[in-house]
């Protein structure tokens, strides 16, 4: 963690962090409050990276929300790749964040893929 991170983790502890320093280290933040386990923290970081989920940062929004047990950001996530059918735009990246990212995660995407397809 960079010292401008820590500086906004301890902005944040104390209530003082400002919009634009917390969007700047959100994903610091994220893991911050995965580490010491502030649960008011994560939520208001999940909720930020899906407000501003695009194509370009899709793939490693669904990754972190994995990674730091996130399952709204990972419902979002997946709705978006498959209801909004964006896998079609990105399908290189796609196919490459298949090839390396952890089995399960590619298992629980299939499986919102299939279940969206058969209540369609």
């Amino acid at each position: 963690m960079s010292i401008e991170s820590c500086q906004a983790f301890i902005n944040y502890l104390y209530g003082v962090i400002e919009d634009e320093e917390f969007f700047k280290h959100r994903l610091e933040l994220l893991h911050a409050a995965d580490k010491y386990d502030i649960c008011d923290l994560r939520d208001v970081c999940s909720e930020s990276l899906a407000e501003d989920m695009d194509s370009s940062n899709v793939l490693e929004r669904l990754q972190d929300s994995y990674l730091y047990q996130l399952p709204k950001l990972k419902h979002h996530c997946m709705q978006y790749l498959v209801k909004f059918g964006r896998i079609f735009d990105i399908k290189d990246d796609f196919n490459a964040f298949l090839q390396t990212v952890d089995k399960d995660l590619v298992i629980q995407l299939l499986g919102e893929a299939l279940s969206y397809l058969l209540i369609r």
